[in-house]
């Protein structure tokens, strides 16, 4: 077992597990009232578990799983994606001892999780086709006219 598994293996034991470490529970507990931050945090969660499946799917041999598995992601990035308006929502809503900057890096912080979450390799048609054009489309073909 290689340093890298074992890396991997104790971080996904410490996720299993850390619902019931107290000082992460004491610091969710401290935005009990702020509704952007508990979204923020359920979102940023979900994100990391889509990045370590699709890391999971890059390395998978078998193609119709890797496919179902890319269906997987695809499908939860567009729910992220949904509670990342939500979020943008929330981001201006007045939370008492809020300052007018702190909204607009809120703002930013929402933003850039629709960007991250835009990042997340899933198999899909969006992928680079390494410089080669389809074919199909007869503008792409180009003809040397020499005579």
């Amino acid at each position: 077992m290689s340093v890298i598994q074992i890396l991997f293996r104790v971080d996904e034991i410490c996720k299993k597990y850390e619902k019931y470490d107290v000082d992460k529970q004491r610091e969710r507990n401290a935005t009990g009232d702020d509704a952007f931050a508990r979204l923020y945090d359920t979102i940023e969660s979900d994100i990391e578990k889509v990045i370590h499946k699709s890391e999971i799917v890059a390395r998978e041999t078998n193609r119709a799983k890797a496919v179902a598995m890319n269906a997987e992601i695809r499908r939860t990035k567009a729910r992220l994606l949904e509670d990342v308006a939500k979020l943008q929502k929330l981001a201006y809503k007045k939370v008492k001892g809020l300052s007018k900057d702190d909204m607009v890096a809120r703002g930013d912080l929402a933003i850039a999780l629709g960007e991250r979450i835009q990042g997340i390799p899933d198999g899909g048609n969006n992928a680079k086709n390494d410089g080669w054009a389809s074919s199909s489309n007869p503008n792409n073909i180009k003809f040397d006219m020499q005579g």
